[in-house]
């Protein structure tokens, strides 16, 4: 694992150098890991199953400059791909269906909310909300709940300590859950 670790990172690095052999190269790496995290993004029911979200976050990553500082970095870009394009595609279809008749459900691991699944594009929004409150706070639901890291995953992700991941979690759970039941009251409304 962790020479794979290695592997990776060093794979990045010559990446943001510009050699386009790595960058052809840390895909078949990285597949499985991308795998894991488009299965955690489509366990709601998501109109993509895993594999055709990570080719499509394939065709996005590889047409744009691609700048992650380390493994753990790429991954985090990558699942934040993998949402867009989720949440894109809920759009896309709400709009077909004329005032999102058929909404996108995914459940949200972690996040206590009334009903086990929520609309994506609600998600979204309430992210976006909660990151001009808290960009910290946003990172936190973004790599716990898409990204399924622990507390100790994330507390190194961010660079800061443990606690304070277990107390901006605790309050953005809240908040987000607050956001997604008052979304979910003004669509039956």
């Amino acid at each position: 694992m962790a020479e794979d670790a290695a592997q990776i990172t060093a794979l990045l690095v010559r990446v943001r150098e510009g050699d386009a052999a790595a960058k052809k190269d840390l895909f078949p790496a990285v597949y499985r890991d991308l795998e894991a995290i488009a299965k955690a993004h489509v366990r709601g029911g998501a109109s993509l199953e895993p594999r055709g979200l990570v080719h499509e976050l394939y065709l996005r990553l590889t047409t744009a400059p691609l700048d992650a500082r380390d493994r753990k970095h790429f991954y985090a870009i990558a699942a934040l791909a993998m949402r867009q394009i989720l949440v894109d595609r809920a759009r896309k279809r709400q709009s077909q269906k004329r005032g999102g008749e058929h909404r996108q459900q995914v459940t949200l691991s972690g996040v206590a909310t009334d009903e086990t699944s929520v609309d994506l594009v609600a998600v979204d929004r309430a992210l976006e909300k909660l990151e001009k409150l808290s960009a910290r706070q946003a990172r936190i639901v973004e790599l716990r709940c898409l990204l399924g890291l622990t507390v100790e995953e994330t507390a190194d992700a961010l660079g800061v300590s443990e606690r304070t991941v277990h107390a901006e979690w605790r309050l953005a759970r809240a908040w987000l859950s607050r956001e997604l039941d008052a979304d979910a009251a003004g669509d039956d409304a």
